[in-house]
């Protein structure tokens, strides 16, 4: 596993299981927040990591999938933290309905661990941490990202994969609607974002610069 430093806020944990998994670690003036939490044999690094840079306040979920969410029952059970995700995969990752296009539940976290995402008044999420949710969906249900103002960061869990310094679609097996994760990787003509933190792959710098040729190539 390693460690890299996205932003002057934002530390990307990285491992390998059969791929690449991420997991991100987020300063705040507040203290740290873990934005996902990868496999569970990646919890105790993440711990370590994130303890070194300050006191843990809480934990941000993309999406409910078993590699984003495999360490959050043993990190609430030591830390006693709030866990957020959006609505729409709670039930899935609380096993109460298996994820669309899967025949079976899986019971990934144990129900009501995970609180949804706080809504203000205009239908937008509150932010925490400096980072904006916003939905995405598409991969899940309930796929959210989550964009850092003040570093210009978008942490985009698995909106995007990567190969060869260019936006690739999120992995088909895993992904609920291709078309609809293809058309929300079009937030980033929104954002501008300076770089998209990709679980599954490399980083990209400018992702806005490619997302026209993206949308028409997976479209």
């Amino acid at each position: 596993m390693k460690v890299l430093k996205v932003s002057p806020n934002i530390y990307k944990v990285e491992a390998w299981f059969f791929m690449k998994m991420s997991a991100w670690i987020v300063t705040d003036d507040d203290g740290v927040y873990l934005v996902d939490t990868g496999m569970p044999f990646m919890r105790k690094r993440i711990l370590k990591e994130a303890k070194k840079l300050g006191s843990l306040k809480g934990i941000l979920l993309t999406h409910g999938h078993s590699d984003h969410v495999g360490g959050v029952n043993k990190i609430v059970e030591a830390e006693n933290v709030p866990v957020y995700a959006h609505q729409n995969d709670i039930n899935h990752m609380e096993g109460k309905e298996p994820f669309p296009g899967r025949k079976k539940t899986e019971n990934l976290v144990q129900p009501g661990i995970v609180q949804p995402l706080e809504k203000l008044d205009g239908g937008k999420f509150k932010k925490l941490a400096n980072l904006i949710p916003i939905h995405t969906p598409g991969h899940s249900p309930g796929h959210v990202v989550y964009y850092h103002e003040k570093d210009r960061i978008l942490i985009g869990g698995d909106l995007f994969t990567s190969k060869k310094g260019k936006l690739q679609k999120p992995m088909p097996m895993f992904t609920s609607d291709m078309n609809e994760a293809v058309k929300s990787g079009g937030i980033v003509k929104e954002l501008r974002p300076k770089s998209v933190s990709i679980c599954h792959g490399k980083d990209i710098e400018f992702p806005h610069k490619q997302i026209d040729q993206y949308l028409v190539k997976f479209t």
